[in-house]
């Protein structure tokens, strides 16, 4: 009887319950991602004084909607400081930022929304007197087809070094954008932005600032290269002299990215 069983078994005339053959799909996923870009800009602003950046980061979902991540960069500007004087640095040390998020993602229909929080960390040594360019934001944003609007709010005391007249702290300064993308097909993309950073306490608009930005993504396989341009209507008494760098002047980069 056992040997006619196996037979049957082998022969397919009788299958094993459906639970032996389909393992139940884990709601827990894992993502990493690495890329390299020519400036490291971020809300129009270069983080590298307009040289090269290498990153990388991992991402944990959950089928439920939660989710976490961490993202690694090289930046200079944090041991550069904020001002034409060489050496005047936030901290010293200071080469890389330590991005860590998270938060929860859902959709209505075609409406897809993403509430979080965001730690924007730059390991170094702190200088006395020197305000903290360590910055953490709460964040909200909704998506609509090829639309993204989303609002970042400063809820740390201060937003990257930056503080108000007689020293105010700049918590509650904000940054709307707007993104857009479309798909082109056989791999190609196109997008484009706009975002107004709004700093706490920038009573003469001193700091404050509109940025843009315009580009295209093509998809080569074994990654992502895309290639933008951004430009700014920033303050260059704030941002045009920062150890000889004009950080928020209209930049053409290009990036590659891969995920996996």
């Amino acid at each position: 009887m056992k040997k006619l069983s196996s037979l049957l078994i082998l022969s397919g005339l009788v299958s094993l319950p459906a639970m032996a053959a389909d393992a139940p799909a884990s709601p827990h996923s894992v993502a990493f991602n690495v890329g390299v870009t020519s400036d490291y800009i971020f809300r129009g602003v270069t983080q590298t004084q307009h040289d090269p950046a290498i990153s990388g980061g991992v991402d944990y979902s959950h089928s439920s909607g939660l989710y976490a991540g961490a993202w690694l960069s090289t930046q200079s500007w944090v041991e550069t400081g904020g001002t034409a004087a060489l050496g005047d640095a936030y901290k010293t040390n200071s080469s890389l930022e330590l991005d860590i998020y998270g938060g929860y993602k859902g959709s209505v229909a075609d409406f897809g929304y993403d509430v979080g929080v965001i730690r924007y960390y730059y390991p170094g040594d702190k200088v006395v007197g020197a305000i903290t360019p360590d910055t953490t934001e709460a964040y909200v944003a909704g998506t609509w087809k090829m639309l993204t609007l989303k609002y970042s709010y400063v809820i740390s005391d201060y937003f990257i070094g930056w503080s108000g007249a007689a020293g105010a702290k700049t918590s509650g300064s904000n940054y709307l954008e707007l993104n857009a993308t479309h798909d082109l097909g056989n791999g190609w993309g196109v997008l484009g932005h706009i975002g107004h950073q709004k700093v706490k306490h920038d009573d003469f608009n001193f700091a404050s600032y509109t940025d843009w930005k315009v580009g295209v993504t093509k998809d080569v396989g074994f990654g992502v290269v895309t290639a933008a341009y951004t430009d700014t209507d920033a303050n260059t008494a704030a941002y045009g002299n920062w150890d000889n760098e004009d950080v928020a002047k209209g930049v053409f980069a290009v990036s590659f990215s891969k995920s996996f």
